[in-house]
């Protein structure tokens, strides 16, 4: 199984020198095996991703976290969506009870875009996932990919994903917040013995209580420390750090990246381009 990043900033989109190494679009993973593709988030990185992929069919499912801007602005300008012979599909829990295509295609609408959903001919499918039941719901098979969601903390709802392929593991858990108190421990058991854990580590602590700022207490994001901590707990053989804040230029999120890695070795900072085989 092969981990691409393609986004790894959260809440908005930057640009300029000082992010040019960890790289300034949103949320977007590639998860690859055996030549199938699950594509985690379509934030703006899910532009570039189309921009290499290039005008010719794709297949692959995108699975959302939820439905925030910075995880699905990238999708109307996913070039593969515009081929007719493309095979993607769209999932996201539904929560709105409208379902995904019409929370995608409000996008998508006069007056914020000029064209509508019904331009992405290669989006085959539109499914809304049903996961009110319980926390933990059952897992599901996309392809070679199992599948294991669980609902988290964050405005409006999110959902992580572990994705198991080939006796490997990945969890991806951003846009989760523990609330500054303690861990959550349905998150580190979903986490155990993972191969990889992408997390979101957004804030530092100061920032996070409000020292400098205003308080993020409520804003749906982790600290880089919690994220340590769940690592260090699910016993995760790597730790990703990602959904960096919009104002962390390159030399804060390598000392973050430092500082992790004194407590826990095997983390890094998730950039831009960067390639995991697992």
């Amino acid at each position: 199984m092969q981990v691409e990043f393609w986004g790894v900033r959260g809440s908005i989109a930057v640009s300029g020198a000082r992010f040019a190494r960890t790289g300034g679009n949103t949320t977007c993973v590639e998860v690859e095996h055996e030549g199938h593709r699950l594509i985690l988030d379509g934030g703006t990185g899910l532009r570039a991703l189309g921009e290499r992929w290039g005008f010719r069919p794709l297949s692959a499912t995108v699975l959302f976290t939820h439905l925030h801007w910075d995880h699905i602005q990238g999708v109307p300008f996913f070039t593969p969506a515009f081929h007719p012979d493309s095979d993607l599909t769209f999932a996201a829990a539904d929560r709105s009870g409208q379902g995904i295509r019409e929370a995608l295609g409000l996008q998508m609408r006069p007056p914020q875009f000029p064209i509508g959903l019904e331009a992405l001919v290669g989006a085959k499918r539109f499914v809304d996932l049903d996961l009110r039941s319980s926390p933990v719901s059952a897992a599901f098979e996309i392809g070679p990919f199992r599948v294991t969601p669980l609902e988290q903390d964050h405005p409006d709802g999110v959902v992580v994903y572990r994705v198991e392929a080939g006796g490997r593991s990945l969890v991806f858990a951003t846009d989760t917040e523990h609330g500054g108190v303690r861990i959550d421990r349905a998150l580190v058991d979903l986490a155990e013995g993972c191969d990889l854990l992408v997390h979101d580590a957004q804030y530092t602590t100061p920032e996070y209580r409000g020292e400098g700022g205003p308080p993020r207490r409520g804003w749906g994001h982790s600290t880089w420390g919690e994220a340590v901590q769940v690592a260090r707990r699910a016993d995760a053989r790597r730790l990703a750090l990602f959904h960096h804040d919009p104002t962390r230029g390159d030399d804060a999120v390598d000392a973050i990246e430092a500082e992790a890695r004194a407590l826990y070795t095997p983390t890094f900072a998730a950039r831009e381009g960067m390639a995991v085989a697992l």
